[in-house]
């Protein structure tokens, strides 16, 4: 059986790398504009950080009620 926390770290894995593809799709047209450039680079940002605080949450949740 597959642990729940290996589950539920791939998914975050799996969310990032799909961030990250979807920025290189839009990169060629936001780079032609600063703003929509400067807002593609903090959308992704904040998407994977705040994916990265979750399962730190978790993590914590997981450490603490060993």
């Amino acid at each position: 059986m597959i642990a729940p926390h290996f589950i539920k770290t791939c998914g975050y894995l799996i969310s990032t790398a799909s961030v990250i593809l979807l920025g290189v799709v839009s990169w060629q047209s936001a780079s032609e504009h600063p703003l929509l450039k400067l807002c593609l680079i903090l959308g992704m940002a904040s998407s994977i950080i705040g994916m990265f605080l979750r399962w730190l949450s978790y993590a914590l949740e997981e450490y603490r009620g060993r």
